[in-house]
């Protein structure tokens, strides 16, 4: 390139292209920013307290085979302790012998006290009949702790066992797209469209990922569970669907939610 207008063209284009840089990362900060605009804007009307109410309401209700209520149900700090619950689970239940997340344990509460069969509540689809009522009940028990911090224990074998299950379900590989969790959130600074990513293999901060579900999402008018959301990113990553409350949505949750140690919980929330 000889033309003597050649190379003040090109110190030119290269000025244009690096002035361009600072609006790019404003624009993209923009997004971000007014995506939390948003949800700050919907969160008064949060059509999540009305699941919330519900699960209330549930709890003191006399119902199944049994004609039973919920309240002498285990979460973890005791029988009918609700309050501080959520931010210690998954956790170990020496009853079950099982680590179990906040759905899985309300499934062995109302077969144990109130007589539904586990089996057939796990084989509810999502959103529909039972399963729509223990959506509702974990949206409640979570608000319970709305405020407080994650602190899920790591005392007992079993617990330790499924964090290092989950870590490994978590970077594990595979399907079609070769995905992974990690895929998304093994790292800052991921983006999905307009949507910042969190990185989930360490604390990300207050109500940020683990700490955020149960959610309502606007896109589609759902309450979201832990156990749907995670759902979910395996029908993403092209995965077959897991078994409700299996041990490998279990494990994700204990090692997310022990990751999230000291975060602050804000859920129920509100989501895209």
């Amino acid at each position: 390139m000889n033309h003597p207008l050649a190379a003040p063209l090109v110190a030119q284009a290269l000025a244009l292209a690096l002035g361009a840089l600072p609006l790019a990362a404003l624009a993209q900060k923009s997004a971000a920013d007014g995506i939390a605009e948003y949800r700050k804007m919907l969160e008064d009307g949060n059509p999540a307290d009305l699941f919330e109410a519900k699960g209330e309401a549930l709890w003191a209700q006399k119902r199944g085979p049994k004609a039973a209520t919920l309240q002498a149900c285990d979460l973890g700090l005791g029988p009918g302790v609700v309050k501080g619950a959520w931010v210690q689970l998954p956790r170990y239940f020496a009853d079950t012998g099982r680590v179990q997340d906040v759905e899985s344990r309300l499934v062995s509460c109302m077969a144990t006290l109130q007589g539904f069969d586990a089996a057939e509540l796990a084989k509810t689809p999502f959103g529909r009949g039972e399963m729509a009522n223990i959506t509702a009940l974990a949206t409640w028990i979570a608000a319970e702790s709305r405020g407080q911090r994650f602190a899920l224990p790591q005392a007992h074998p079993q617990e330790q066992r499924f964090y290092e299950l989950g870590k490994r379900a978590f970077y594990f590989r595979g399907g079609p797209m070769d995905f992974s969790c990690a895929s998304c959130h093994g790292e800052a600074g991921k983006r999905i469209r307009l949507q910042d990513l969190p990185e989930l293999t360490k604390n990300p901060g207050d109500g940020i990922g683990f700490a955020a579900w149960p959610a309502y999402r606007v896109s589609n008018g759902q309450m979201w569970s832990m156990q749907l959301r995670l759902n979910d990113c395996y029908r993403q990553q092209r995965f077959p669907y897991p078994g409700f409350a299996s041990d490998v949505t279990i494990a994700l949750g204990v090692y997310m939610g022990v990751n999230a140690k000291g975060a602050e919980s804000i859920a129920p929330a509100i989501k895209r």
